[in-house]
């Protein structure tokens, strides 16, 4: 989310007093969905949300269905609310009644429109309404997530090992990551403790040392033996594929390969950590892991690869790429081996020097 759309929605949750009209688009479900659901649940008392509440998707929405929506007042409340999601399906008779609407909103209606991830923000709606936008978090953003919803929604505490370590397992996606917590939070119910790491290996089956940035580390330090040990422990955790593995590969290599070109040209190790920061807010770029373990490994390890060594290894990772996509022989496991194999052993006399 941007700082603001964050504080929009912030003082409006607080002071209870919304915009006639909320365009909630983005990339990031969760966080538009959470938003949503807060101002639900700031709008409208529970007691007055089964005759108050309409949600709809915009495919579904006829023009006269639409006006008589936006028409109909609050049954014993001070306002309805209305939620239409997949805004930008709406059909043009009824993307006309919505715009007519828009002109002069109602002061007893609460409208938000919910724009599906993926879509085409339209310039047409977002000047018209409030916008609120939910881009995915940043690596950097994920453990203060995680803490967050921990303290505030689970009202549980979260030892600092034990978030790193479960974004570690489980990645950016905060459905995933939510739903995580919640397993977590019951299962240390009524024990009086925080979350910690010998929680999240019992729930999520992942302890430290067998995670999918153990594996990376492995292959930046060019430890054959562990990188080939540790492949089929993280294809055995949630949503890790053959696929995302080899794109959390490449973003590494690229990453080296980018700091190594930094080095050639002068700039001192000691600056390097600072600058892949500094690289990451600028990209956005999906690391697969916390960004300090991140950029501390690839820090540590440009220095180690040769030029020829990372050409080699990014064409590697093409061919893996395009293998698994396409391969009906090999498992994830042996393409993944095979990639390891080649990254590792690549010009290991300049790895040594």
């Amino acid at each position: 989310m941007s700082a603001s759309s964050l504080k929009t929605l912030r003082d409006a949750l607080k002071r209870r007093s919304f915009d006639g009209a909320y365009y909630i688009s983005g990339d990031d479900d969760y966080q538009k969905d959470d938003a949503v659901r807060q101002l639900i649940e700031a709008a409208l008392e529970p007691g007055s949300r089964d005759f108050n509440l309409d949600i709809s998707r915009g495919p579904d929405l006829d023009p006269e269905t639409l006006g008589i929506l936006l028409a109909t007042p609050p049954m014993m409340a001070e306002r309805r609310v209305i939620v239409v999601r997949d805004v930008s399906g709406l059909r043009k008779d009824a993307r006309k009644v919505l715009d007519e609407y828009l002109q002069h909103p109602a002061q007893d209606l609460l409208l938000l429109l919910k724009l599906a991830a993926g879509s085409k923000a339209d310039l047409a709606l977002s000047a018209s309404t409030t916008q609120l936008q939910f881009d995915p978090l940043t690596g950097d953003r994920i453990p203060k997530w995680i803490a967050h919803y921990a303290t505030t929604e689970l009202k549980i505490g979260i030892s600092g090992p034990a978030i790193e370590l479960l974004q570690a397992a489980v990645g950016s996606d905060l459905h995933q990551l939510a739903g995580e917590l919640d397993k977590l939070a019951s299962y240390v119910e009524g024990r009086g403790e925080e979350i910690g790491e010998d929680d999240i290996a019992a729930v999520v089956g992942v302890r430290r040392g067998e995670t999918q940035a153990d594996f990376l580390d492995a292959v930046a330090d060019r430890s054959l033996a562990r990188a080939l040990e540790l492949i089929p422990h993280i294809l055995a955790q949630p949503k890790t594929t053959g696929v995302s593995i080899v794109m959390s590969l490449t973003t590494q290599m690229l990453a080296i390969s980018w700091g190594r070109a930094k080095l050639d040209e002068g700039l001192s190790r000691a600056r390097l950590s600072q600058e892949y920061f500094d690289l990451l807010r600028e990209t956005g770029a999906y690391t697969g892991r916390p960004w300090g373990s991140a950029t501390a490994i690839w820090a540590r390890s440009a220095e180690r690869w040769s030029r020829e060594a990372l050409d080699h290894a990014l064409d590697a990772l093409l061919e893996a790429d395009i293998a698994l996509k396409e391969s009906k022989v090999s498992s994830d496991e042996q393409l993944l081996a095979t990639v390891v194999l080649s990254l590792c052993a690549a010009d290991e006399k300049s790895a040594a020097a």
